[in-house]
């Protein structure tokens, strides 16, 4: 998630706790102050936004979509609106347009517009949802390792479960509706709040999807789009979940051969030897878990660690975890984990259908255990969407219909939005997007790469309109 990359950036830990104003009826909107939390907010102004929960039945129920504004300083610089988004589906976004700020978003960028921040709907300060999920099933995951087909029945039970709560919790009439095309609506309403006849958008992660649902749904409304680490066009589907094991495949070589060359780390001294060890700790630590760190813990810490650009952490993680100590758990606990797990449960499993059947899973499980061998049979084992309510609607297909006004960025070997998916949107936009591909690993391009190259053109284009034809930047320290 792009929000939390930010947050490890400025050495910030835990999340906001903005409380917004007080609701304002649609077209207006009446800004207030956004206490400070765990988070520094002194920027930001926020408010209350209501929306349909059914867009099918605009005159029926409602509910709150918070949103926050980094006003622009410059008024005769400012051109409009930007809507942000950091990822997800799930995290809040209400705190993101401070944290772009202090991650040093150029000052051109904050000249030209107001930077706009929410939290989606079901998410955080807007009307949340919960799946009444306990400790233990939190810390069971989305997607354990599964090392047998014995492991994806295991799974099936307690994904079964987690369905059957999420349905049957006091917020279950929410979840059909808690989508990513009804975010996006959602966001065409805030435009219509501000007074804007278009807005622009920087949305990274899962942010991309939902941009390229808005600009398909609402094209002549769409002003500068710049998509950020970028899914497939068919958004987290099933397919998007495979693809961690392709993405972590991509993103480990990095690894292997920083810790290769940093022999002090005890990890090996070849790139094929700091692999071996991979899964021979994998493999010790399903045997024998270090304080609950089980292989398939141990995995995920791995996938994670492989999202940022420095890979000290991880090596020295590794280290720890080999001579028997597990990582440092985080300095202060990280609020909201019920509501982000169950509104990204809605998002996922709402916006397209599962396969249902136990087998199928069974058998991408022993695929993907080959065809990716460090990651495979967790990204492709059975969650709580084989058990889902049907969509209410289909999914959105993104088409090159309407302005050329897409500019993607992409690394190259990013584990969580792999390359390979950033291209499918590419082309499924066609003649409507660019793309920016950088010589780079893990997960955030802009802001995130070292050199100028993919930075300045995400810049120029959001300042200027100069948008790039498809550009390739190489590796630059």
């Amino acid at each position: 998630m792009r929000k939390a990359l930010l947050a490890v950036a400025i050495a910030v830990l835990g999340a906001t706790t903005v409380v917004p104003a007080a609701s304002a009826a649609p077209g207006t909107l009446v800004w207030g102050p956004c206490p400070a939390g765990a988070f520094p907010t002194p920027d930001l102004q926020c408010t209350t936004l209501k929306v349909p929960l059914d867009y099918r039945a605009p005159g029926g129920r409602t509910i709150d979509v918070a949103v926050s504004r980094l006003p622009s300083k410059n008024p005769e610089k400012r051109r409009g609106v930007l809507l942000t988004n950091p990822g997800g589906p799930g995290g809040g976004g209400l705190d993101y347009p401070q944290l772009l700020k202090l991650v040093r978003l150029p000052q051109e960028v904050l000249d030209s517009y107001d930077i706009i921040g929410f939290d989606p709907r079901g998410v955080a300060h807007s009307t949340p949802v919960t799946c009444d999920l306990t400790p233990e099933q939190i810390a069971v995951g989305n997607l354990p390792y599964a090392n047998g087909p014995a492991d994806v029945v295991k799974q099936a039970a307690i994904a079964k479960r987690e369905a059957e709560q999420c349905a049957g919790s006091k917020t279950g009439s929410m979840l059909p509706y808690v989508t990513t095309a009804n975010t996006a609506r959602d966001m065409d309403r805030i435009r219509t709040a501000l007074g804007e006849p278009k807005v622009s958008f920087l949305g990274a992660s899962y942010g991309t999807y939902l941009g390229a649902v808005y600009t398909t749904l609402f094209p002549e409304r769409s002003d500068r789009i710049v998509l950020d680490s970028n899914l497939g066009p068919g958004g987290y589907d099933v397919d998007a979940m495979r693809g961690f094991g392709r993405g972590m495949e991509d993103r480990f070589p990095d690894f292997a051969a920083f810790a290769a060359k940093h022999p002090e780390y005890g990890l090996g001294t070849t790139p094929s030897q700091v692999t071996a060890k991979f899964h021979e700790l994998a493999a010790r630590l399903d045997r024998a878990p270090v304080e609950g760190v089980t292989g398939s813990v141990f995995r995920g810490l791995t996938f994670e660690g492989l999202y940022v650009t420095d890979l000290a952490q991880l090596a020295e993680d590794w280290q720890g975890l080999d001579q028997g100590r597990a990582p440092k758990p985080p300095e202060a606990p990280v609020t909201g984990v019920e509501n982000l797990l169950a509104s990204r449960f809605a998002v996922i499993c709402g916006d397209s259908a599962w396969p249902r059947s136990i087998a199928s899973y069974q058998l991408d499980v022993a695929v993907d255990r080959i065809r990716y061998p460090l990651l495979g049979a967790a990204s492709a084992n059975i969650a709580a969407c084989a058990y889902w309510a049907p969509p209410a609607e289909p999914r959105v297909r993104i088409t090159g219909h309407g302005p050329a006004n897409v500019l993607m960025v992409q690394n190259q070997r990013d584990p969580g939005t792999p390359l390979s998916g950033a291209r499918k949107l590419r082309a499924a936009f066609g003649e409507r997007a660019r793309m920016i591909t950088i010589d780079q690993g893990g997960h955030g391009a802009y802001l995130f790469t070292p050199g100028k190259c993919g930075n300045s053109l995400v810049t120029e284009y959001l300042v200027s309109g100069k948008r790039p034809d498809d550009t390739f930047c190489p590796a630059e320290s």
